[in-house]
Parts: C-alpha cells; sequence; structure tokens
C-alpha cells in the first residue's frame, strides 16, 4: 500500500484514535481482525475507540465482537435494522466518531491494520487526509481487475480532478474533515 495525504501546514503531536469498522456477515474473520487489530493498537501511544458497525449481519458477527476479550481498545457496537450498504454504515460510525483523528478500515483484513501506524505518523506530521493505495489487488478475478482499470481510466478523462487508481476506502481523516463529512448529511431511500 502507498500513503497519499493532504497536508495541514501544523505538527499535531498527541491524538485519540477512532477507527470505523463496518461489518457485514464477517464471522470467520473478526477473531483474526481483532487479533491483528489489538497487536497494532497496543503500539499506538493513544486512546483508541473502536465503532463496529453492523450493516443488518445475518450470521453470528455481533454475537462474535460482543465476546471480544483481552482487548486494547474501547469498542462500541452499532446495529442498523437491516443492510444499508457500506456507505451508510461508514457514516453511522463516522457520526459517533469523537476522536482527533478517525480511521476506516474494513474488517477483511485486505486493509492490513498494520499500517495504522505510519497513517498516525503521517496525521502527526500534519495531514488531514491519508489515503491507503493497493499495490496489487490480490484475490480479485481478471474480470473485476479489468473493470478497475477501465473505471479509472473513464473516471479520469471525465473528472476536474485526478482521481488516484486502487483507493478505496482505508483511510485517516482528521476530526475537522469528519466534522464537515457527518454535515453533508444524505438521505437514503430504498
Amino acid at each position: 500500500m502507498i500513503l497519499h495525504t493532504s497536508n495541514d501546514t501544523k505538527q499535531k503531536n498527541t491524538g485519540a484514535c477512532s477507527i470505523v469498522v463496518p461489518i457485514y456477515n464477517e464471522e470467520n474473520v473478526i477473531p483474526q481482525f481483532h487479533s491483528r487489530l489489538n497487536r497494532v493498537v497496543k503500539l499506538l501511544d493513544m486512546q483508541v475507540h473502536v465503532i463496529y458497525v453492523n450493516d443488518g449481519s445475518y450470521d453470528n458477527s455481533t454475537q462474535i465482537i460482543e465476546k471480544l476479550t483481552n482487548l486494547e481498545y474501547d469498542f462500541t457496537l452499532i446495529n442498523l435494522s437491516r443492510n444499508f450498504g457500506k456507505e451508510a454504515a461508514m457514516s453511522a460510525g463516522l457520526s459517533k466518531a469523537d476522536g482527533d483523528f478517525t480511521i476506516i478500515l474494513d474488517v477483511d483484513l485486505q486493509d492490513p491494520p498494520e499500517l495504522i501506524p505510519s497513517m498516525t505518523d503521517k496525521w502527526r506530521e500534519g495531514a488531514d487526509i491519508v489515503c491507503m493505495q493497493r499495490n496489487k489487488r490480490y484475490g480479485e478475478s481478471w474480470f473485476k481487475k479489468v473493470s478497475a482499470f477501465l473505471f479509472y481510466k473513464i473516471i479520469n478523462r471525465l473528472a476536474d480532478c485526478d482521481i488516484p487508481e486502487n483507493v478505496g476506502d482505508f483511510r485517516l481523516l482528521d476530526k475537522k474533515v469528519v466534522r464537515e463529512l457527518i454535515q453533508l448529511r444524505e438521505k437514503i431511500y430504498t
């Protein structure tokens, strides 16, 4: 993964971290995710609050989260009434984030929690936004890889700004960015 940052001019020395983790039928990977996240949190010199957002899972994801032990972090579990989609789950998590910065992290381990310290370093250096970019697209079909490649080619021809390829939701947002994002509430009608 590669870091992309948008910098503020002043250094940031301390901080409390919120981590938003959307969940949808992830019972098989939650224990491994928790173990890896727990190891990373031990390395951070700050308070960490993880916000799990259950996006209408029908498996045992919520029960597994509720039974997590040996925590190096505080956590909140938000249960949505049904599956609204990942964007709505992220929005729900961001609305509860109260850290000096927030990291959005997928539970499926395609976004390695071990990269969080390098993201927080960039925040301390003054970055307001740190986006992670995949070097390779593991575990995806050739069709998915080709369609993603074509999508970025087309969108960058049409857009007024450059949109980096393979940048997903794995990112760090300073609290002032989170505040602005939650002001942009969109209604979801389905």
